[in-house]
């Protein structure tokens, strides 16, 4: 057993390397076995880890995307879902530094790289704080929020970011056992990672709080 977690973690730093490499051509898709959930893993971690470093979701998935060739041109498209307007969460104001008088929208699309919705994004911000160009075309495109506001020059602060699914159970480095190897494909969960942040632009005003939510999308290039 001990052998078999030696190779778990020596396979883990191996797939980070590797997800760094342009190019990657699409593989057979992920196996019930070991091996790859490790892969699965490790790929979950750097891409959680890429987000959590760079201020723009879109821009990262942009570059995953690329690095993935999960499409011939590799651009992240915003597609607007409308219909499905959410209230501000409770603590919403607050985190936004606004008033109960002051004007939030409401934006909801979902982030998909050719045939490949990577995310599904919830975004509420406030509108005062955005340039009147950046409002117009907001309201009347269907650009990424990310690209749209970008002249702000914005930081992001990650309030939560959160592992839905674990292809390995919690412990497994440890003395966890080890998910037995079963035939055919591994079931992967739509939900793969949330994050919740607020973004801020060079005055450190809040003017953005964005939940994400990361699909199995991410993985769809397949494994090793």
């Amino acid at each position: 057993m001990s052998s078999t977690r030696t190779f778990i973690a020596a396979g883990s730093l191996a797939v980070m390397a590797a997800t760094s490499a342009p190019s990657v051509q699409a593989r057979e898709p992920f196996s019930d076995d070991v091996a790859s959930r490790t892969q699965a893993l490790a790929l979950l971690e750097t891409l959680n880890a890429d987000l959590l470093s760079h201020p723009s979701a879109t821009l990262t998935l942009e570059r995953w995307c690329s690095d993935h060739a999960l499409a011939g041109d590799a651009k992240i498209l915003a597609r607007r879902v409308k219909g499905q307007d959410k209230p501000l969460p409770d603590d919403g104001r607050q985190t936004l530094g606004i008033g109960p008088e002051e004007p939030v929208k409401y934006r909801r699309v979902q982030l998909a790289c050719g045939e490949h919705v990577l995310s599904e994004a919830d975004n509420w911000y406030v509108p005062s704080r955005l340039t009147p160009e950046m409002n117009q075309i907001l309201d009347s495109t269907d650009q990424p929020f990310g690209k749209v506001v970008q002249p702000l020059h914005f930081r992001r602060q990650t309030i939560s970011a959160d592992l839905l699914w674990s292809p390995l159970p919690k412990g497994w480095e440890m003395d966890a056992p080890l998910p037995a190897s079963a035939k055919g494909p591994l079931t992967i969960p739509h939900e793969l990672l949330r994050h919740r942040a607020v973004l801020f632009n060079e005055a450190s005003q809040p003017f953005s709080l964005v939940i994400e939510t990361y699909t199995s999308e991410v993985l769809a290039f397949g494994r090793r």
